[in-house]
C-alpha cells in the first residue's frame, strides 16, 4: 500500500500546478498549524550544499503533504552558515553550488507555504573560534569553546545581521535553536560589572556555597531575556512581519511570564516518550500561549534517537506520529515534525508517505481543535519559583521529573488536567475545583499565601512528595519525624499493595482533626507496621490532602496500575462534581475544551509501551471500544457529534448529566456537544 502511494504522489508531482490570477504565486500561509521541520547543522567540511536541490522533488513534497510552513537550515550548532551570508562575520560552508534559501523561497512562494529557517543561537563552535573574546568565560575563568556570551559582541555582530539578512531573503520567520538551554552563567568582565552595577555585590559567588549564588543565577537568567528582547525588537524594526520564536524560550524549562515580543512559543519534544513528553509540554505551551495570546506549536522527532557515542535509533511510523500530535492538538496547539535534512541542503522524500498520512490526520482534525481553550477542572502546579531552585542550569528541564509522572498518572485516570505555573493561577485558583502540588518545594511566599487562601475558602489541595509536604506540616497537622527515608516501602489502601521507591516523609498526626489514608506495610505479603503515609486535613471549608512521599519517578518509570488507582483515589473525591468522567478503558487521555462556543471532550489513545526505552516505535494501537462518557450540563445537548468521524451519537440525560457511549475510539476523536 505504501509503494503504491509513493507512486501516486510522485506521479501527481509531475502534473502542472493549477494556474493563478493573474500569473501571481499563492499568497503564503501566516498559519502554523502544520508543518515540516529539517535541519542538517551544516558543518566546515560540507562542500556540495546546493547540489541536489530539485524542484520537482519539492514540488512533489509539498503537494503530496499541504503543510502550512516548512523549517529549513540555514546555520546549525557548529556555527556554520549552509547559505552564502554577506555577513563579514559569517563563516559560511566552504563551497555552496546553489543557494538553498533562495531556492525553499521561490519554491515554497509557489506553492503558498510559509518558509522559516533553523538558525542556531546562542550555541555557535564557529563563532567562537573566530571570536573567541565573544565566549562566555566560566567560573574557573576558562572561554566555553561553544557558547556565546549574551553580554558581548556576537548578538550586534554576527546575530542580528544575519536575522536581518534572513528577513531580506523574504523568509517569513526563524526558529532559533540552542538559546535558552545554552545560555551559561558568565564571569566575563562585562557581565560581573553589570551585576555588581544592579545588585551592589562586590565579591562575586563562583560556586553554589557561595553567598549570593542565586542571586547571580537570577542575574544570568534576566541577562538572557534582555538579549533575547534586543535581537527581537531589532530585527522588527528592521522587518516587522518577520515572526521570531526562541526554541524552548517560555516552556518547561523558562515557565516565566513573557516580557519580549517573540511571535510565537516553539520546542522539540524527547525522541522516546514523546507522547507523555507532549502531554506534558503541550500543557505548559498551551497556558502561556492562552494568557499572553501567543499561538504556539510543538515539534516531535520523525525519528527515535539516543544522544551520546552510542547514537541508535529507528524512524518513527505514522501511528506513532499521530499519537504524538493528537496530544498537541488537543490542547489547540499546532504541530510540527523533524526530519534529517541530507548534508546538500535537499528534502528526503522516504518518508513522505508518512508525511501525507500525518497530514491527512492534523487536517481532519484542525476544524475541531484550533483555537480551543480548556475547562478548569484539575490544576498541576509547575512553579517558577521551584524550576529556578531546583534546576542546576540557568534553564533546564531537571523539575519535569518530579511532575511529569503524576501528570501521566492523573491522565491515565481520565481526569483532566492543566499545568499551570503561578501567573495562570493567581488570581483565578477558584475555577479549579482541585489544585495539585507535586515535589513543589519552593513556592513564592505570596503564591503559597493565595494557595492556602483558596484551600480556606473551600478549595481543595493535594500535596505530593517529602519535601513538598514537610514546608506544610503546620498547616496538615502532622511533625515530621527525623530525615526523609530512601529505601523501598510498599504501603497499603483500599485492599491493593504499592510499591514505592522514592523519599518517605516519616511523620505523626498532631492535628486532631488530621485523618491518616493507607497503611505501611513490613513487605508486600507482610502485615501493617505504624506510619502515616497519607492524611487528610479539613481546612477552612476546604480540604488538604497529602501523600508523604515522592510518586512520579515511580510512575514514570514503570507506570504501575496500582500507583496509578492510588493518585486517581485521592483526586476523585475531591472532584465531587466533575464537568466529565470517561470509562471503558485507562488508556485513554482526556482534555475538555471550549471551542467556538462548543464543548469539544478530546479523547486520545495512547496505547503503546511509551515509556519504554527498548521500543523504538510502533506501527498499531488497537482501538478501544464502548467507552462512556458522562458530562454535566445545563440542559441535554441538542446533539453530540463525534469528529472528524461525523458520527453522531445518541445521549441519555438525567439529573443534569448526559450520559454518551463511544462506539469506537481509533487514535483521537473530538465530541462536539452542541
Amino acid at each position: 500500500m505504501k509503494i503504491i502511494l509513493v507512486v501516486l504522489l510522485l506521479a501527481f508531482s509531475q502534473c502542472p500546478l493549477p494556474a493563478q490570477p493573474n500569473g501571481q504565486a499563492p499568497t503564503v500561509n501566516t498559519n502554523r498549524y502544520f508543518g515540516l521541520h529539517f535541519d542538517f547543522h551544516a558543518e566546515g567540511g560540507d562542500s556540495l550544499v546546493g547540489r541536489n536541490l530539485s524542484e520537482r522533488q519539492l514540488d512533489s513534497l509539498l503537494t503530496a503533504v499541504k503543510p502550512d510552513f516548512i523549517q529549513v537550515d540555514c546555520k546549525g550548532h557548529p556555527g556554520v552558515s549552509s547559505y552564502p551570508s554577506k555577513v563579514a562575520t559569517a563563516t559560511v560552508t566552504p563551497r555552496i553550488e546553489k543557494d538553498p534559501l533562495a531556492f525553499y523561497r521561490a519554491v515554497t512562494r509557489k506553492h503558498g507555504v510559509a518558509l522559516y529557517l533553523h538558525y542556531s543561537g546562542v550555541f555557535d563552535y564557529a563563532a567562537l573560534a573566530n571570536h573567541p573574546d565573544w565566549a562566555v568565560q566560566q567560573a574557573d575563568g576558562s572561554k566555553h569553546p561553544s557558547m556565546t556570551s549574551v553580554h558581548g559582541p556576537y548578538a550586534d555582530s554576527l546575530l542580528i545581521p544575519q536575522l536581518r539578512e534572513l528577513a531580506d531573503y523574504g523568509a517569513d520567520g526563524v526558529w532559533v535553536d540552542g538559546e535558552c538551554w545554552a545560555t551559561l552563567a558568565d564571569y566575563s568582565e562585562p557581565a560581573l560589572a553589570k551585576f555588581r552595577a544592579a545588585t551592589g555585590v562586590k565579591t562575586v559567588p563562583r560556586s553554589e556555597s557561595d553567598p549570593g549564588y542565586g542571586a547571580f543565577q537570577e542575574f544570568a537568567r534576566q541577562s538572557f531575556v534582555d538579549y533575547l528582547g534586543h535581537y527581537v525588537d531589532d530585527v522588527h524594526r528592521h522587518k516587522p512581519t518577520f515572526r521570531i520564536a526562541s526554541n524552548w524560550a517560555y516552556s518547561s524549562m523558562m515557565p516565566a511570564p513573557i516580557t519580549t515580543q517573540v511571535d510565537y512559543l516553539s520546542g522539540d519534544l524527547t525522541p522516546g516518550n514523546s507522547v507523555n513528553s507532549a502531554a506534558l509540554e503541550g500543557r505548559i505551551m498551551a497556558a502561556q500561549g492562552q494568557l499572553y495570546r501567543k499561538p504556539w506549536d510543538l515539534m516531535s522527532w520523525g525519528f527515535w534517537y539516543t544522544f551520546g557515542p552510542a547514537r541508535q535509533g529507528d524512524q518513527k511510523t505514522a501511528v506513532h506520529l499521530m499519537q504524538d500530535a493528537a496530544e498537541i492538538l488537543a490542547l489547540g496547539g499546532g504541530f510540527q515534525t523533524y526530519y534529517q535534512q541530507r548534508r546538500d541542503a535537499s528534502l528526503p522524500l522516504r518518508q513522505l508517505p508518512v508525511m501525507a498520512e500525518l497530514s491527512q490526520f492534523v487536517r481532519a482534525r484542525q476544524p475541531f481543535c484550533e483555537g480551543s481553550v480548556a475547562v478548569p477542572q484539575v490544576a498541576l502546579v509547575y512553579a517558577n519559583a521551584t524550576v529556578r531552585a531546583f534546576s542546576k542550569s540557568l534553564f533546564g528541564n531537571e523539575q519535569t521529573g518530579r511532575v511529569n509522572g503524576v501528570l501521566t498518572a492523573l491522565l491515565d485516570a481520565q481526569l483532566p488536567v492543566e499545568v499551570l505555573s503561578e501567573q495562570h493561577l493567581q488570581g483565578r485558583m477558584k475555577q479549579y475545583p482541585v489544585i495539585v502540588l507535586s515535589q513543589q518545594d519552593s513556592l513564592d511566599p505570596g503564591f503559597r499565601r493565595e494557595l492556602l487562601d483558596y484551600a480556606r475558602q473551600g478549595g481543595n489541595v493535594l500535596i505530593i512528595g517529602a519535601e513538598n509536604t514537610r514546608q506544610f506540616a503546620a498547616e496538615l497537622g502532622v511533625t515530621p519525624v527525623g530525615a526523609n527515608r530512601d529505601d523501598p516501602t510498599t504501603v497499603l489502601y483500599k485492599g491493593e499493595s504499592v510499591l514505592l521507591t522514592g523519599a518517605v516523609l516519616p511523620v505523626r498526626i498532631t492535628g486532631g482533626a488530621t485523618r491518616p489514608i493507607g497503611q505501611f506495610l513490613r513487605a508486600e505479603a507482610g502485615d501493617p507496621i505504624p506510619g502515616v503515609v497519607a492524611s487528610e486535613t479539613p481546612y477552612g471549608q476546604g480540604r488538604l490532602t497529602a501523600v508523604y512521599a515522592d510518586l512520579s519517578a515511580d510512575y514514570r518509570k514503570h507506570q504501575s496500575p496500582k500507583l496509578r488507582d492510588f493518585m486517581a483515589a485521592l483526586v476523585q473525591p475531591l472532584l465531587s462534581r466533575p464537568r466529565v468522567a470517561v470509562s471503558g478503558s485507562h488508556l485513554v487521555h482526556v482534555v475538555l475544551n471550549r471551542q467556538n462556543n462548543k464543548l469539544a471532550v478530546n479523547l486520545i489513545n495512547t496505547g503503546g509501551r511509551h515509556a519504554d526505552p527498548q521500543v523504538y516505535t510502533h506501527d498499531e494501537v488497537p482501538p478501544l471500544t464502548n467507552l462512556t462518557v458522562q458530562l454535566r450540563t445545563d440542559s441535554k445537548p441538542k446533539r453530540v457529534i463525534q469528529q472528524p468521524e461525523n458520527r453522531r451519537l445518541p445521549v441519555r440525560y438525567a439529573n443534569g448529566v448526559a450520559t454518551i457511549t463511544v462506539p469506537q475510539l481509533a487514535l483521537h476523536s473530538i465530541l462536539v456537544v452542541e
